[in-house]
Order: C-alpha cells, then sequence, then structure tokens
C-alpha cells in the first residue's frame, strides 16, 4: 500500500477508498473457520432466498416505486434507516439507494439525510438542496474521494427537485456526520458567534487561532498535519479550550447549539490524530453516531436516513477486515451504536452485489468477480432477478436460521492485498434487510 492510501486508511476507512465491504475479490480468498460454514443442506438456503425475494422492476432512480412497497412494511416505525452499499462507485448501488430514499422520503415522511460525509462540507450541500444556492456537480467535486460520480450528483439533484417550492418544515435536510475534513468555515462560524454574543472573547478565540486551517483543501492538511505536526496534543489542547470557550458563550439558542457542533467536530478531527489505528477507526463510527443523533435532536425529532458504506451501516459491533501486513480493522460499527441508541428502531438496510464493476476514482476502476463460495452474497446470485428485495427477518426453516446467525464472511478491502476478508457477525445482524443486484458497472466522472 502507499504512503497516501495508507494515510487515507489510516484517517477514515472509505475515506479516499472505494471499495470497504466489497472489494475485488481474490482468487485465494482466506477461508473462514469451519463454524463459518454453511451447515444447511445444500439448496435449502438458496431455495428460502429464491421464495423470500421481492423482485424489482429496475433500477431506474427515477422510475414509479410500487415494487418497493415491502420497504414499507420492513422498515415500519424506524427512525433511523441505514442505507450501506458493499462498494462505492457502481452506478446500480448509487441508483437503487436513491430509490430507495425516494420511497422513504415520498413515502414515509423521512425529512433528513445523513450522509458519510464532513460536517462542514454537509453544510454547503444542504444550502444547495435547500436553496437551490451551488452547483450540483460542482459540490460533488468538492465531496471525499469515494462520492465524486455522477451518480451522487444525481441524488443531490433529485434532494434539489424534491425540495424545490416546498415549506421549510416539509424539505428534506442533508446533514454530514463526520469530522474528518473539517473545514476552516466551522472555526469561522464560531468566530462570528463569539462576535455576536460575546465580542469581548475574540481575543481569547484568536490565541487558538492554530486550530483553523491554512487551507480549504483538506486532504492536502490532512496529509501536512499527520506527516509534519509533531506535537499534535497542542492542537488537542486549543482545541478543546474552543469548545469550552463557545460552550460558556451566552446561549442563543439554534445559533449556540450550532456553535458548540461546529467545535465539537474540530476537537474530534484533532483527538482523531492522536489515537492509535484501530481506536481511531472505533472513535470515528461511534462519533458519526453521536452526530447523527444529534442532529436527529437538533431537527426537532426528523426521520433520518443514514447514507454510508455498508462498514458503517451494519449493526456489527466487532467488524474485522484483515490486511496483509497485519494491521487489521477492528472497530464497533456505527450501525451498532445505533442500535445500541434506538434498538428496533434502527433498521440496516444492506446494498450487495454479485460481479461487475467499479469507480475507485477519476479514471480508475476495479474489476469485481462473483463472490466466493463462502462468501454469503454467493447464495443470492441463483435468483431470477436483476435486482431484488430480501427482508432477512422472514419466518425461515430451522437451516436458514443457521446460516443467518452463523458467522459470515464477505470482501475486504483490495489494498489489503488479495487474502483480505469481512468478518465479524453474522448476516442477521449485520442487517434486516438485503437489497441485491446481480450485475454492478462503473459510476460516471462527476
Amino acid at each position: 500500500m502507499n504512503r497516501r492510501i495508507r494515510a487515507l486508511t489510516w484517517l477514515a476507512p472509505g475515506v479516499g477508498i472505494a471499495v470497504l465491504l466489497g472489494g475485488a475479490p481474490a482468487a485465494n480468498a482466506a477461508q473462514p473457520p469451519q463454524s463459518a460454514r454453511p451447515s444447511q443442506p445444500p439448496g435449502s438456503v438458496e431455495r428460502w432466498i429464491a421464495r423470500q425475494a421481492v423482485p424489482l422492476a429496475t433500477a431506474d432512480p427515477s422510475a414509479p416505486l410500487d415494487d418497493l412497497a415491502s420497504l414499507r412494511r420492513s422498515v415500519g416505525d424506524a427512525a433511523v434507516v441505514g442505507l450501506g452499499e458493499s462498494v462505492h462507485g457502481t452506478a446500480e448501488q448509487t441508483a437503487l439507494k436513491l430509490r430507495a430514499l425516494r420511497f422513504l422520503v415520498e413515502r414515509m415522511g423521512f425529512r433528513s439525510l445523513a450522509w458519510e460525509e464532513d460536517w462542514t462540507m454537509g453544510l454547503k450541500i444542504n444550502e444547495y438542496v435547500r436553496t437551490g444556492k451551488g452547483d450540483p456537480a460542482a459540490l460533488v467535486r468538492e465531496m471525499s474521494p469515494q462520492y465524486q460520480n455522477r451518480e451522487v450528483a444525481d441524488v443531490l439533484r433529485w434532494l434539489r427537485g424534491y425540495n424545490a417550492g416546498r415549506q421549510d418544515g416539509d424539505k428534506v435536510e442533508f446533514v454530514g456526520v463526520e469530522y474528518y475534513f473539517t473545514r476552516p468555515s466551522a472555526y469561522d462560524a464560531i468566530k462570528a458567534q463569539v462576535a455576536k454574543t460575546a465580542p469581548e472573547r475574540l481575543a481569547d478565540l484568536r490565541k487558538h487561532k492554530v486550530v483553523r486551517p491554512w487551507t480549504s483543501n483538506m486532504l492536502k492538511y490532512t496529509t501536512w498535519y499527520r506527516e509534519t505536526v509533531q506535537d499534535k496534543h497542542s492542537y488537542v489542547r486549543h482545541a478543546r479550550q474552543v469548545y469550552d470557550l463557545v460552550k460558556h458563550l451566552p446561549d442563543g439558542g439554534r445559533d449556540h447549539r450550532l456553535a458548540l457542533h461546529h467545535a465539537r467536530q474540530i476537537v474530534s478531527f484533532y483527538e482523531h490524530f492522536v489515537l492509535e489505528f484501530n481506536e481511531a477507526n472505533a472513535y470515528r463510527d461511534a462519533h458519526a453516531a453521536g452526530n447523527l443523533a444529534w442532529w436527529r435532536g437538533h431537527s426537532g425529532g426528523d426521520r433520518i436516513v443514514y447514507w454510508a458504506a455498508s462498514a458503517h451501516t451494519a449493526n456489527a459491533p466487532a467488524l474485522h477486515v484483515t490486511a496483509q501486513d497485519g494491521q487489521d480493522l477492528r472497530y464497533p460499527a456505527a450501525g451498532s451504536h445505533l442500535r445500541r441508541r434506538y434498538g428496533g428502531r434502527y433498521r440496516s438496510i444492506g446494498f450487495t452485489f454479485d460481479h461487475g464493476a467499479a469507480l475507485l476514482g477519476p479514471g480508475r476502476t476495479v474489476a469485481l468477480a462473483r463472490p466466493a463460495p463462502n462468501w454469503f452474497e454467493r447464495r443470492f446470485g441463483g435468483v431470477g432477478a436483476a435486482q431484488f428485495v430480501l427482508d432477512l427477518r422472514a419466518p425461515a426453516p430451522a437451516p436458514v436460521r443457521r446460516w443467518l446467525s452463523a458467522p459470515t464472511v464477505t470482501r475486504g478491502l483490495p489494498y489489503f492485498g488479495p487474502d483480505s476478508i469481512t468478518t465479524g457477525g453474522a448476516l442477521s445482524e449485520w442487517f434486516d434487510v438485503i437489497v441485491h443486484r446481480q450485475e454492478v458497472s462503473p459510476a460516471g466522472p462527476a
């Protein structure tokens, strides 16, 4: 793994990495222990999947939504629904997720979209989807690398089209729940709030100006900070003092809560870099879940769609991705925090695929071969539908229940070598519902 990829991987799994739970499968994929292999008679699981699968007529995001009607029962009264993609950068998974988003918004009243994106970038996107100010293609090019594609721009365009002409209380809000690229705008918003409510504290705030990034190119800044700054703990101290200053400002209601949230992201950004590799991974997902919960309170209780990689949305308290160099990823996914917080009112929907190709970055695609025999997606290839929905909580015979509750295995990170796999839980633990597509193609350039 080259230096740039390692830096991005350490910073945040999935940021700058196109594939997390679904990379290029290996010809010599590591085999799971015997206990992780299916114990049911051959074919029984496949027959159950074929009977329970609800075919979807199309992946066209603009098509009518009647074929998604089964999601109403699957989602029920959920407060938060995770839409997790096994691969970043495929046209069809993004299109199917947009169809699911449309259903949740148009038919079930969801009014916030929490995204695996930085908080400060989320504010810029939210201004566009609420007011029309900005260009969706340009905004996508500023997003985290894994989302810089045409299909994500289509999601933003749909959000803007839905909001156009609606009253504020009925518009869909876009919120970034990550801290990993906290831009200078967070510090600037804090400065404006201090100037408004306690101008005599501006001199105190300026003492901590070192935490304001010197560029809005956050990939450049984070690389510089990680590789050049020796005394990272001093930045953490300054960030915490900024937070403490904001906390003790006169309470200006919503504006004060927003300023405090800005300060919280600044603290999180700098604290991340003093943690060990997997401490940082665990910290990231815990804070993403916390930021989502904060937004739910701030929004007055919106029902929220959480859009991210499956490695974040899954209810996976012990996610494990193996690596060639031994520096495996091990952390509780954000979805496990959300399940603990909301119980059954958090629904985890996993978007999976059989084979195809994905866009890893500008001009770079990766082939995605059929799943290895021991990967859970292998069971879905025999369903005679291009795409389908499968509720994993549907009644099932004992052999199927054993398969659903057994330790599962799926694709790992291609950057971690040909033997990388993902484990750390059961399929029925990770997901409540699967939306599966047989063949995927690369997303288009933004």
